[in-house]
């Protein structure tokens, strides 16, 4: 067997794993702008149309496509005259598909940031089993110490990786958790106003 190296196979998961992460993190940097999720004025642009007498079926059918919040109120908007836990679950069902979109990825890089390690472990042992094997009866130490050195290289790329992976995948778990309770506070409003237990002015 050839002496182990930096471009050895054990390498090559890990190289896919960086891309990986690292395209799901722009991605959703992207996908997660606040202002593109929960437009600011969004709730009280409707309660405002609303009150003006806009029909609520005309207000969902311009939400639909606006912003994840937006279909969010235009499910509650196609139930407006319904009774209250007909409207509720109306805008929790489609709460619950807008919470999945907004999670894309994210169990990706989660799992990035856990095998990261473990497979940068396993391309050391691999290339010491290389190392241990290429040097024969005739060991030498200075070329052995240089290939166990290179062998670790896998563990430190692994970690290198692991460890921004977990940073963004636990700071966009809490984005989120974040985002869906903005939404879940405007839908109670909406609910609360169409119901008329609350009055906005």
């Amino acid at each position: 067997m050839g002496s182990f190296s930096l471009l050895s196979w054990p390498m090559w998961p890990l190289i896919v794993a960086s891309v990986v992460g690292f395209a799901i993190v722009l991605e959703r940097a992207v996908a997660l702008r606040r202002r593109r999720i929960n437009p600011p004025g969004l709730l009280e642009s409707v309660l405002s149309a609303l009150r003006s007498g806009e029909s609520p079926n005309t207000l969902a059918v311009k939400l639909m496509t606006h912003s994840p919040l937006g279909r969010v109120l235009a499910a509650g908007l196609r139930n407006y005259a319904a009774p209250r836990e007909v409207m509720k679950e109306a805008i929790e069902d489609e709460g619950r598909v807008v919470a999945h979109e907004l999670e894309r990825y994210l169990t990706t890089l989660g799992t990035i940031a856990v095998i990261s390690p473990l497979l940068g472990l396993f391309g050391t042992i691999v290339g010491m089993i290389e190392i241990f094997a290429s040097q024969g009866a005739t060991a030498n130490p200075q070329q052995l110490a240089h290939g166990i050195s290179v062998a670790l290289y896998t563990t430190g790329f692994g970690l290198i990786i692991a460890i921004p992976a977990t940073i963004f995948w636990r700071h966009y778990r809490a984005y989120v958790d974040d985002l869906i309770l903005e939404m879940e506070q405007a839908a109670v409003r909406l609910i609360e106003v169409a119901h008329g237990e609350r009055v906005d002015g």
